[in-house]
């Protein structure tokens, strides 16, 4: 398998897990596998997988660390290293776009001014979250707050 393979299967991976996000939140499958560890399980163990095998197989060199830009250049030189990266985005994005979903529905948004908000996660991950924010703030339900408790 190619490491363009593995980038292909893993974008797809995260695709209808989004699709559920944005266009049917209300669904039990969404909350079975979204608002589940379903899918930060999943890219986890190919994260863990592909970090412990970079690391174990020198693919990303000595000067790989995370203490400098040169460090983290070294890190995404391989394909190995950006499939680590890459896997780490998507499970993040994924989380924060989950959580939007959750945070929403607890403070009753209208789903539909919520949904680019999480598209925007989904392409740009912390552009998609201050929409978020901007849009609580501007419908007067929670703003910046990170506090699970709807004000």
């Amino acid at each position: 398998m190619t490491y363009e393979t593995v980038f292909s299967a893993i974008n797809m991976s995260v695709l209808p897990a989004w699709f559920l996000l944005i266009f049917l939140p209300r669904l039990g499958l969404t909350k079975q596998i979204v608002h589940s560890g379903f899918y930060p399980l999943l890219l986890g163990v190919f994260y863990l997988s592909a970090l412990v095998w970079s690391i174990s197989s020198g693919v990303t060199g000595g000067e790989a660390n995370f203490t400098s830009i040169s460090g983290i250049t070294a890190i995404f030189q391989s394909p190995l290293g950006v499939l680590v990266g890459w896997s780490h985005y998507l499970v993040f994005d994924l989380f924060v776009g989950a959580w939007i979903g959750r945070d929403s529905a607890r403070r009753g948004m209208p789903h539909l001014a919520v949904a680019p908000c999480q598209f925007f996660t989904f392409l740009l991950g912390p552009f998609g979250l201050l929409a978020y924010l901007l849009l609580r703030m501007a419908l007067r339900k929670g703003g910046l707050s990170l506090d699970e408790t709807p004000a």
